[in-house]
């Protein structure tokens, strides 16, 4: 099927008793078995709820993985990969990446005895030189949060499995409809689904999809042993939430593409990071790997004063925490996303307190300019 029906239908049958259109919200902790030894499918909700069943079959379609497993947030997705990982295994990962990876790695898994190399994932042979015996995961975000660097997903897993080694991608800031990264070679794909897979702003969640049964057999294990699951009403809002996904993404890309423009050409912003730009420089890897350009911009003002005036007023983009909403959100990454990443790490990779990140939402774009316009007439 195509991506828009899968959107819609995938995982998603009419309820049997009732013939609902709609997936029902399970809201049980427990299930009746008719006789000792013998369950319809489902035995605790821990284990197991047909709401999020539905989720998870929904998302792996269109990821085109075989595998879902929806969880309470998208880091207990990612801190629940890396349990498939023993004390003296290795990681290599992308030196610049969401601050909240960033800080369960440095600050909880270092101490179970995971090592982690940070490496510039746009430079493949960095990956390939930080490859160590022990090497278990390549960890990659693409585009990069905040600086938008784009990582060669198909070169990453060339070198990843001579290695050994699993690619794990953080899917999040281009959601399935513009970059599916088993396609391109990962085993393994995670989503925060709070984001633009949910779109409403009124979830919190998390998602693992794999195509290997046995990749799908062990984060089945772990979901039910930890028990970090997603709620059948959460489920609910995101199975609600993907139904538009095709046609929102869409919204969000053209409004996407029209800001970054604008504030590239604007004479108060120094430099603008969007792989749209046809002088960004994996300008050529994004529009060959991606379906589109996605709608998350960065860009910079030279100053900590400068973004403070210019965030100070904003009225109709959201100054906030979080993205992929249907309304614009934006946000200071050097005090809010990636708050836990050492500043002279942040100095070298450009998370500067000048650095301004926007989620472009859906609304009428010359509203959304007119409003920009007004917080560049404060600085």
């Amino acid at each position: 099927m195509g991506f828009s029906t899968d959107c819609i239908h995938a995982g998603q049958e009419p309820e049997p008793q009732t013939g609902a259109v709609t997936v029902p919200i399970f809201q049980t902790s427990t299930y009746v078995q008719p006789e000792l030894g013998r369950h319809k499918g489902y035995e605790y909700a821990r284990t197991k709820n047909p709401t999020r069943s539905a989720l998870e079959a929904n998302l792996a379609a269109l990821e085109r993985g075989k595998y879902g497993h929806c969880f309470a947030s998208g880091m207990s997705a990612t801190d629940t990969v890396f349990r498939l990982l023993k004390s003296g295994d290795h990681v290599v990962a992308g030196e610049n990446m969401y601050g909240g990876s960033y800080r369960l790695f440095s600050r909880v898994l270092e101490k179970y005895g995971i090592s982690f190399t940070y490496v510039d994932t746009s430079d493949v042979n960095a990956v390939k030189n930080a490859l160590q015996p022990k090497t278990r995961i390549v960890f990659l975000e693409t585009p990069t949060n905040p600086m938008m660097t784009v990582t060669d997903l198909a070169a990453c897993a060339e070198v990843a499995h001579a290695a050994g080694a699993l690619v794990v991608v953080d899917n999040t800031f281009c959601s399935p409809y513009i970059q599916r990264p088993l396609e391109l070679g990962a085993d393994i794909v995670v989503h925060s689904t709070t984001k633009f897979l949910n779109g409403h702003s009124d979830s919190v969640g998390g998602v693992v999809i794999s195509n290997s049964d046995e990749i799908g057999e062990q984060i089945g294990f772990l979901q039910n042993a930890v028990g970090a699951i997603l709620s059948p009403f959460d489920s609910w809002l995101v199975l609600r939430g993907v139904k538009t996904l095709a046609v929102r993404m869409k919204a969000h890309e053209a409004n996407g593409n029209a800001i970054a423009n604008y504030v590239a050409n604007h004479p108060k912003v120094m430099k603008v990071y969007y792989p749209g730009l046809t002088d960004h420089p994996q300008h050529e890897l994004a529009r060959r790997q991606m379906n589109g350009f996605g709608s998350m911009i960065s860009f910079e003002l030279g100053s900590y004063e400068n973004a403070k005036k210019f965030l100070d007023r904003v009225r109709l983009c959201s100054l906030a925490e979080s993205l992929g909403g249907v309304e614009t959100l934006i946000s200071h990454p050097v005090s809010m996303t990636h708050g836990s990443v050492p500043q002279e790490t942040r100095d070298r990779l450009g998370i500067t307190p000048g650095l301004v990140r926007i989620s472009a939402g859906i609304e009428d774009l010359e509203d959304l300019i007119a409003d920009l316009e007004n917080a560049f007439d404060g600085i």
